[in-house]
């Protein structure tokens, strides 16, 4: 059993998903604070110094020990903003590849056959003038 459980764990699908999962995870942070540090901040500063983050509006005000019930709509929105980003950038990243591929499959063009011997070619062309001579005829 943990013989087949290093087969599984050592198959080359599972070793690139665990590499995606931890790119995946280092890409959401510099996508976050790209979101957070730079996107935001233009964008408040579009809309008069807003910062969408701390946008919310209280469904119940807070009564003694229980705290507020805020529907935070802010954080949704940086949420949105966020998963644009991601999506767009995992957009082009997918369109160059494509790209590349395309490309590398153009250069990989089969090369033309060789030309045949001089008396395939001579036998080739008197078939062709003996079936041009039956149409007309």
């Amino acid at each position: 059993m943990l013989k087949e459980f290093k087969e599984f764990a050592m198959k080359g699908n599972v070793v690139d998903l665990a590499v995606g999962v931890i790119i995946g995870g280092a890409f959401n942070k510099i996508v976050s604070s790209l979101v957070n540090d730079i996107v935001m901040p233009i964008i408040g500063v579009l809309t008069g110094g807003v910062n969408f983050t701390y946008l919310n509006t209280t469904l119940k005000v807070a009564e003694g020990a229980k705290p507020a019930v805020t529907l935070n709509y802010g954080q949704f929105i940086q949420n949105i903003v966020d998963f644009l980003i991601i999506a767009f950038s995992i957009f082009v990243v997918v369109k160059t590849l494509n790209k590349f591929r395309r490309e590398k499959a153009e250069e990989v063009t089969p090369a033309e056959p060789p030309t045949p011997p001089a008396d395939i070619q001579l036998l080739t062309e008197i078939r062709d003038l003996l079936k041009k001579q039956d149409i007309t005829n």
